[in-house]
């Protein structure tokens, strides 16, 4: 109930994820989908993320999307396979509408700069440093601002 009403997208973001799933609707139980409504700012952005227990096919209502995602495989362009790093950026002037289908009651979500950055307990600089190849200031500032 209420997909068809747009979202607040004043946040760092320009975005919302308005998402429903079997624990806002139990009637999904057992049917193995899920259902998003993503509202774009102009220049807005679903940074990139993962579906640990779910592929998402993203349909583009209003406006302009560049989308991508990281993978070995570079045939898959409408369909973000089951736990690959992926994204949504609104290069339009105009808001955009897309609605996402994904294919299990409970897709999950974890969004990559939250958890390198924001975990708890924190993964130690000098690790993420040498990962990414930059100053452990770096990896500091970042974990501080996540």
């Amino acid at each position: 109930m209420g997909l068809d009403v747009p979202r607040n997208t004043h946040n760092q973001f320009g975005s919302n994820v308005t998402l429903v799933n079997v624990d806002m609707f139990p009637g999904l139980n057992t049917l193995g989908i899920a259902l998003a409504r993503v509202d774009y700012a102009p220049y807005g952005l679903n940074p990139p993320h993962i579906h640990p227990r779910a592929t998402e096919l993203l349909t583009v209502i209003e406006g302009t999307l560049l989308v991508g995602f990281v993978t070995s495989n570079p045939n898959n362009r409408r369909v973000f396979p089951m736990g690959l790093i992926h994204f949504q950026f609104n290069i339009g002037e105009t808001n955009s509408v897309a609605f996402s289908s994904l294919d299990s009651q409970n897709p999950g979500l974890i969004t990559i700069a939250n958890a390198t950055f924001g975990s708890n307990p924190p993964i130690n600089p000098y690790v993420l440093a040498k990962a990414f190849q930059l100053d452990k200031s770096v990896m500091n500032y970042l974990q501080q601002k996540i």
